[in-house]
Formats: structure tokens, sequence, C-alpha cells
């Protein structure tokens, strides 16, 4: 049980949003990478970065008294530890989302349990980046953050050395060049959509792109991989997209998911927040154990081991 005050963890979650915008903003202005060399007066980041000296200086107040950045002297700011993360270009670029397309999706949020993005922007979300290239470079960015540790829960699967390995919407296909660099026998293709941001050249002759719509097929291939794909979708769709994997496996086809299992109880657990994003932007979810054996069975898929970030299945 926490001894803080009832009143003072309330605060914390009313203001939320306070937090999140602020980070976005500081994160866009790129003040991580101006304090990169030590900490600098207020006056010359915002010089620098275009800003208003005092709106900026109340930023980055609020956010050192979370820890994030310091105030070192008066109006003298550095990096912490936890500012330090937006040097990865996958933080800032969450920073950017989860301040900007998110924010306003999650603003919208009601209980009607339809997605609040369509309403916004009068179109889904997966369209609205394809007409918005940047946002999409940015996303793309973002979903390159954890890349180490989702390669990590590829060390709990079994491979036989000479598969043909299926990214179904490996967008830029960084998850499968690590995946080869470790597993040397491996092939693989990086099946998305066409207006997925990517470097021919960084795949390699070990790896091909397709390019399509994996509602309508995907290639054939001896193990299928999607990582943090199906959460994005709701039961009925993240069952068509199974059913299309399904359609174009063999018998011996395996199929590998890397995703969250939200766990019982009340202990904190990122996939619980996770899922009204989720839900905010494409009426998707994420799902428990039992959720997890459901849709898979629905999709062709028996499981044959779930575990948090990583779910195995074959064909039934």
């Amino acid at each position: 049980m926490s001894t803080r005050a009832p009143q003072s963890e309330l605060w914390d979650v009313l203001r939320g949003a306070l937090a999140t915008r602020a980070l976005a903003i500081v994160a866009d202005l790129r003040i991580s990478q101006a304090l990169a060399e030590g900490a600098r007066p207020v006056d010359d980041l915002a010089r620098e970065a275009g800003a208003d000296p005092d709106t900026l200086h109340r930023l980055l107040r609020a956010l050192a008294s979370d820890g994030v950045f310091i105030e070192e002297e008066s109006g003298i700011f550095g990096n912490t530890p936890v500012s330090e993360q937006l040097l990865d270009s996958g933080w800032g670029a969450f920073a950017h989302l989860f301040g900007g397309a998110f924010y306003q999706a999650l603003g919208a949020l009601d209980e009607s349990g339809k997605a609040a993005f369509p309403k916004l922007y009068d179109t889904d979300f997966w369209s609205w980046l394809a007409d918005h290239p940047d946002e999409r470079s940015i996303f793309d960015s973002a979903m390159e953050q954890g890349k180490a540790q989702r390669v990590d829960r590829f060390d709990g699967v079994e491979w036989r050395g000479d598969e043909t390995v299926v990214d179904v919407g490996g967008g830029n296909g960084s998850l499968l060049v690590a995946l080869l660099a470790r597993q040397p026998g491996l092939r693989g293709i990086v099946f998305d959509l066409p207006e997925t941001v990517r470097d021919h050249a960084a795949l390699g002759d070990r790896i091909e792109f397709v390019e399509g719509s994996f509602f309508e097929r995907v290639p054939e291939g001896d193990a299928y991989v999607l990582s943090t794909i199906l959460h994005d979708w709701n039961d009925e769709r993240a069952a068509a997209i199974l059913r299309t994997i399904r359609a174009a496996a063999s018998h011996d086809t395996r199929l590998i998911l890397l995703e969250a299992v939200v766990p019982a109880g009340n202990e904190p657990d990122g996939a619980k927040w996770l899922d009204l994003l989720m839900l905010a932007l494409f009426a998707g979810r994420e799902r428990n154990e039992a959720q997890w054996r459901e849709l898979l069975g629905t999709g062709g898929f028996e499981p044959t081991s779930i575990e948090d970030g990583l779910i195995q299945a074959r064909c039934r």
C-alpha cells in the first residue's frame, strides 16, 4: 500500500495529461539534445528552439518536478537519466505521438466502445498516416523503441534453422534484420503496406520486402511473426488477419506473436493503460490469456505457449 495521501495519488492521475503535453512540446523542440553536453540557461535554449523563454521555463520547471530534467540553478536546466531517454529517437517519437495525435484521440475517448480517432479526423488512423508521411515516419521510428527487448523474446522460440520467417506488418524490417543477425540460417519476408518508410539496402540479401494488406493475403512462409499487430484490432478484424495467415500456412507452419498478456488483479501493468489507447485509436484491445486462446481458436490456430510478450501457436 502507498504511504502517500489519497489526495496526492488522485492529483497525480488528474494532471497526467498536462505532463503528456508538456513532454511532447519539449521533445519536439529537441531540448534533451540541446542539453546533451550539459546544463544551459533556458534563455539560450529558447532562442535556439524558437520558443518563448518564459513558456519554456514553465514547461521545464513542471517536468523537473517529476524528475524529467533538473533545474540546477535558477533558470539553468540539465538532463536527468529520465530526460536522456529522449535522446533515443524512438522515445522522442513516442513523446510526439502521445502529445499529438494520440493525445487528441484520448481526449475524445468515451464509454461507447467506439474508436475516437475516426470521429476527430474523419478517417481511420492508418489512412491518416498514409496521408501524412511525416507522421508515418515518426510512427515507424516510435515502433523501433524497445526493439532490443522484442528481439530478446525470440530467445524463447526453438528455430529449426532454415525457415522462411514472414514478419506480418513488419514496418521497416528492423525487427527481422535483428532476428536474422542472431539466426544466420533463417531467411525473411517483411510484409506491410507500400507507404511504410524503409531502407531496402538495410534489409540485406536474406530479406525481401513484399507490399500488401494482411486482410487480403500474406506470402507463404514457415513461420509468421506479428509484433504488436493484433492489439490494434477488435476481435472480428484480428480474427480476419489470423484467417488470412492460416489460408497461406501449411500444416507445420508456426505463428509467433509478440504481444502483451494482461494480468489479473490490481497490480500496475502498462498493458492496462495501453489497452485504453488501443480503444481510442482503433477500437482495438490488449488481451488476457483467455481472450488470446479464444481469438487464436477463431482464427484457426491452437496456442502452444502463452507468456507475457511471447505467444506461440500452431495450425489447427
